[in-house]
């Protein structure tokens, strides 16, 4: 049952991702806890995640922002996450996450009631970009900030998941080759075998799903994934706060 249950979770989460460029990590990781401890997750849904991004990175390349990618977003990530490691020590966990997570829902409802809004000034967009990095530091969890600075810009939404996808290529492919490295995953192979088809499954999905959506809704869509995310963070955060108190 417990590989079912992942297999639905993987399905419904690298769907999404497919079609938004964002959400398979923290929505497989919030579903699958249900049934499954965190550590092995993440040894489980990071490697499958390259699955997804890898081809689809390449076929989307010619839509990927490869200047904004190399000039602002990665070596502000770069930058925000040695700040967050350096951090880590000096900031209470559940406290930064709530925190964390009540920033997700505020910006994201924001979105949702500003449609309209005007794109994000270039500091502004910048400062949001080093915050995701900072945050990706301290809990590994930057990809909500990163995702609100870059729909306030003039991508469109192939150009918006294209860029996205690219990111999460990089950053889990680091990590597997540590986890590689590291000898971590051979526990898991079996598993990921089984799973890899969810990943085919959820891609063609969410790749069909991206072609019908116009701009106009595309937005919608990507804030209101968003706001689902930060719900969610914030459930499980206050779960280990009523935990902590036991």
């Amino acid at each position: 049952m417990t590989l079912v249950w992942l297999g639905i979770a993987i399905i419904l989460a690298f769907g999404i991702e497919a079609m938004t460029g964002f959400g398979s990590i923290v929505l497989a990781l919030s579903l699958g806890a249900l049934v499954m401890e965190i550590d092995p997750l993440v040894h489980i849904l990071v490697p499958l995640n390259l699955l997804m991004t890898a081809p689809m990175t390449w076929r989307l390349r010619q839509h990927i922002q490869y200047r904004f990618l190399l000039r602002t977003v990665l070596p502000m990530m770069l930058t925000g996450t040695a700040i967050g490691v350096l951090l880590t020590p000096y900031l209470p966990e559940l406290l930064s996450k709530t925190l964390f997570a009540g920033l997700i829902i505020w910006f994201a409802a924001r979105a949702l009631l500003q449609p309209a809004a005007a794109e994000m000034p270039s500091l502004r967009r910048h400062s949001t970009i080093t915050a995701a990095g900072i945050t990706h530091g301290l809990f590994a969890s930057g990809g909500p900030l990163l995702v609100y600075a870059l729909a306030r810009t003039s991508l469109d939404k192939t150009q918006f998941r294209a860029t996205l996808l690219t990111v999460w290529l990089c950053l889990n492919g680091c990590l597997t080759i540590y986890f590689l490295q590291a000898g971590e995953l051979a526990p898991y192979r079996e598993t990921l075998l089984w799973l890899a088809p969810c990943v085919g499954i959820g891609a063609w999905v969410g790749n069909r799903l991206h072609h019908r959506i116009d701009q106009a809704h595309f937005s919608k869509l990507v804030f209101g994934v968003l706001l689902a995310v930060g719900l969610i963070l914030m459930l499980n955060t206050l779960l280990s706060w009523a935990a902590a108190q036991h």
